[in-house]
Parts: C-alpha cells; sequence; structure tokens
C-alpha cells in the first residue's frame, strides 16, 4: 500500500531550472540575491547578484547595479552591470550606467549612455577595482 520511495523533493540550496519573476505592476526595493534565473517586468529598487540569467522585460526598469552570468536586457536599465558571459541588449533596451562584460551584443534602436569593458580579462579588471578601493581606504 505504502511504497518506500526516497524523498525526491528539491533541496533548499538546489535550483533546478527556478526563474524567479518579478510581474507588470510589481516594485520591488531591496537587494535580491539568487542561484537562479531572474525575469523582471515589473520595477526593481535595488541590486541583483545572481549565479544564473537576469531578463530585464519591454515593461521592466532596474536602478541599481547588476552582477550576473548572462543578461537580456529589452526594458530599462539605470546601473551598473557586471555580466560574466554574454550581455544582449534588444532593441528596446535603455542602459544608463557602465557595462563590465565578457561579450556584448547590441541589437539596432538599443540606447546606451555609459562606459563598457569588455574581453576576457573581466577577473583582472575586478581585481584591479578591489586594488583601488584598499588603497583609497588605507
Amino acid at each position: 500500500m505504502f511504497n518506500n520511495k526516497t524523498n525526491t523533493m528539491a533541496r533548499p540550496n538546489e535550483n533546478n531550472g527556478v526563474v524567479n519573476h518579478i510581474g507588470v505592476g510589481t516594485t520591488i526595493t531591496g537587494e535580491i540575491t539568487s542561484s537562479g534565473d531572474i525575469r523582471i517586468d515589473g520595477a526593481l529598487k535595488g541590486s541583483i547578484n545572481t549565479k544564473g540569467k537576469v531578463v530585464v522585460g519591454t515593461t521592466g526598469m532596474v536602478e541599481g547595479d547588476v552582477v550576473c552570468q548572462n543578461a537580456d536586457i529589452s526594458g530599462e536599465l539605470k546601473a551598473s552591470i557586471s555580466v560574466s558571459e554574454l550581455l544582449s541588449l534588444k532593441s528596446t533596451a535603455k542602459l544608463h550606467g557602465d557595462i563590465l562584460t565578457n561579450k556584448l551584443a547590441i541589437e539596432p534602436g538599443a540606447s546606451f549612455t555609459g562606459s563598457c569593458s569588455m574581453g576576457a580579462v573581466i577577473k583582472d579588471i575586478n581585481q584591479v577595482e578591489q586594488k583601488e578601493k584598499q588603497e583609497k581606504t588605507a
């Protein structure tokens, strides 16, 4: 009658394809930390730090720093963004801030205001920035 199966529920520390979604009409203020993907169609006033992909939809708006593995931006981003792999700015994207990425794809029609550092030397750039911060505090 009862079957002794092993526990098949996902463990809390595992992200098996989980996508976190902030819907249209929702505004969040604060910091988001995740190991899964994040999709924003609403508004976020704060930072995002994820090991996954960040997608900002056409109605999405982010004001704060973003650190992720990959990103597709179709909405508005007022922040500095660090992407370890590929950053894609879609034709409806409006980015006001600095970009640090390995690869960058910009569709015609996208708007970008700020500075951009790209290539395979992201880790080196991060180490230089940390050194500068340490020197300023010393």
